[in-house]
């Protein structure tokens, strides 16, 4: 029996990636996808999106439409867009949802967690299975390191990326700043800029590169005195994010309501 899912943004590069690698697993079918009304996509075959055999099936602007017939929607779109399609998804057969947006605020982030109760949601910053087990590394070596280590969070996007830092970037922080017993928006730091004095003792620091068509890279260096250690995680393709939202929606497709991470999907 196959699972069935409903793709957000469909025409953009996460949509035309999970597109691919669901119609070249036999695991999966795809019931439905959307995109913006404005756009000239609405209507597209999601096939021909992807560059494969058309699928006869077309893009809708409604989630609700999309997601009739679906198990799992997934949505790697814009903070509003996801919240409205989360809301929809009451009226659809969707018992789960994967959502890898960026730019959420807080105040958005918290409404997430609301429609957690009523289904179940994978949320994360970035489904890579190699960026969720650098967020381990990353954790366990800030709780064995002490606050005389600074913490230096790098990253880097195509110039297209609209958000700053990275929703992988402010994952790292997080992990780094868990590592640490204290939540990241009391270690953050401001971006450095002028005169900045000297440098906090424990704080966690980041910055940012925007340029050409960079897929994703992160550096997260412990910088002491005398040494310096640094992890890093670059992703080639944007196929590893797509295949970890599809592992993500065969995990979540049979949990209860709640608000779930990458690693509760690898057991971490």
């Amino acid at each position: 029996m196959t699972l069935s899912i409903a793709i957000a943004g469909a025409a953009g590069r996460m949509g035309r990636a999970l597109i691919r690698a669901a119609s070249a697993d036999q695991r999966f079918s795809i019931c439905g996808g959307t995109e913006r009304r404005e756009t000239q996509f609405l209507g597209a075959d999601l096939g021909a999106l992807a560059g494969l055999a058309p699928l006869f099936m077309t893009t809708s602007d409604a989630a609700d439409h999309a997601a009739d017939k679906a198990d799992v929607w997934i949505d790697f779109t814009t903070p509003d867009a996801t919240l409205a399609a989360l809301e929809a998804l009451k009226r659809t057969t969707a018992r789960a949802a994967i959502v890898g947006t960026t730019g959420l605020s807080a105040e958005q982030e918290a409404r997430i967690a609301e429609h957690a109760k009523h289904i179940a949601i994978v949320r994360s910053g970035n489904f890579s299975l190699g960026v969720t087990l650098l967020a381990a590394f990353v954790e366990q070596a800030a709780a064995k390191l002490g606050a005389g280590w600074d913490i230096e969070i790098t990253e880097a996007h195509h110039r297209r990326k609209v958000d700053a830092p990275s929703g992988t970037a402010l994952l790292l922080g997080d992990a780094a700043a868990r590592g640490r017993g204290k939540p990241l928006q009391e270690l953050r730091l401001d971006p450095y800029d002028g005169v900045t004095g000297e440098r906090p003792e424990g704080g966690i620091g980041f910055s940012v590169i925007r340029g050409g068509g960079v897929v994703g890279e992160h550096d997260v260096r412990f910088a002491a005195e005398r040494e310096i250690i640094t992890l890093s995680h670059q992703a080639l393709d944007r196929a590893v994010f797509a295949d970890g939202a599809l592992a993500a929606a065969l995990w979540a497709a049979g949990k209860p309501p709640g608000l779930y991470s990458m690693r509760d999907v690898l057991g971490l």
